[in-house]
């Protein structure tokens, strides 16, 4: 059995940071909390359950804070969290058991659900390097959307850490950094092109993010994954446009990295279905159908893209074409998936409507 410490960066976490630590304690052996300048009850809370509580000037830099957090642990092993996090009991009764009878390994990768339904099930799911040795081997690098660059022997378990996104709006946070860094000279890494590239998305502005989005994929020292993420990502970027022509080939660009995911075809889905256009809408949900979930590759996964998407879709389509008996096939398909979904009810009324009156 190895000693584990949780590895906390938080600042005025006070609405969320005790829900973690009430998870955290029933099996951390240790936990470790790096504060980055808190005016809130942050660090009067983590004093409740450790005396290892540090303070850290905030410079930019999410990775040297990491790195500082490390730095104090004194366990086997290290594991990271972020405040606003959330462990489900069955998922800790999972990390108890893997501390009991875990193989001699360096690195746990953990399902990260950053979104998810009214049940909890996930929406947006990727794979994270959880828990890592601590032989001081293990550097966080990126001073945004920090990073463990993979080394050793891993094991891949199917534990769901839950991301509550904090109600303190993050606004153009992250943007700033980067900005700043590009201001100072410094050439960006394919990772932080990438990310850069997703904050000019969320921050509206779609032009530069189309010509960073595009830059970043000329580049042959980028990750695969986040290759195909950036032409889905660059796909939004024109339908924000009504670029409907340019939304359709980001999307097929993808095809050249890797055989075609379900987010990917799902959407194509729904550019066509938009443009009513539903025999190929029909063609891109049925395949996106065939495909396997895969959350090991290590790249975004959009869970409802693989089901749920497509189900609901191919019923509208074949109840529109008339063909009534497949429609209700994909009904009841989407209805055992998401049976209080307001599209899923608004379609019941229709097939059952009567029946039920």
């Amino acid at each position: 059995m190895f000693s584990l410490s949780c590895c906390f960066i938080v600042k005025n976490e006070e609405k969320v940071l005790e829900r973690i630590l009430e998870c955290v304690k029933k099996f951390a052996d240790e936990i470790v909390i790096v504060d980055t300048g808190s005016t809130d009850k942050t660090k009067e809370i983590a004093k409740k359950y450790t005396d290892k509580v540090f303070d850290f000037e905030w410079c930019d830099d999410f990775s040297k804070a990491r790195n500082y957090a490390f730095s104090k642990s004194t366990c086997d092993y290290n594991m990271w969290l972020d405040a606003d996090d959330f462990i489900f009991p069955k998922d800790i009764e999972k990390i108890l058991k893997f501390k009991k009878g875990a193989p001699d390994f360096d690195m746990a990768f953990f399902n990260y659900v950053t979104g998810f339904d009214e049940k909890f099930k996930p929406t947006f799911v990727f794979e994270r390097e959880r828990i890592l040795k601590n032989d001081g081997t293990f550097k966080w690098l990126e001073p945004v959307h920090e990073v463990i660059v993979p080394h050793g022997k891993g094991v891949h378990l199917p534990i769901n850490i839950y991301h509550f996104k904090s109600d303190i709006p993050r606004g153009d946070r992250n943007l700033k950094i980067y900005e700043k860094r590009l201001e100072s000279g410094e050439k960006l890494s394919p990772r932080a092109m990438f990310y850069y590239a997703r904050e000019l998305y969320y921050n509206a502005r779609y032009q530069e993010a189309i010509s960073t989005f595009l830059e970043f994929l000329d580049r042959d020292d980028a990750w695969v994954e986040n290759k195909i993420e950036a032409c889905l990502n660059l796909s939004k970027c024109f339908m924000c446009l009504k670029d409907e022509k340019n939304a359709k080939e980001s999307l097929f660009k993808s095809f050249m990295f890797d055989l075609p995911r379900a987010e990917i075809l799902s959407q194509l889905g729904n550019i066509f279905m938009c443009e009513k256009d539903y025999q190929k809408a029909e063609y891109y949900y049925l395949l996106a159908l065939k495909c396997k979930l895969d959350v090991k590759k290590g790249g975004f996964v959009l869970p409802d893209s693989y089901n749920f998407i497509p189900s609901i879709n191919l019923c509208v389509i074949y109840y529109n074409r008339g063909d009534y008996k497949k429609a209700l096939k994909f009904h009841n398909r989407s209805k055992r998936l998401k049976p209080n979904h307001p599209s899923v009810i608004h379609n019941e009324k229709i097939f059952y409507g009567n029946k039920n009156s």
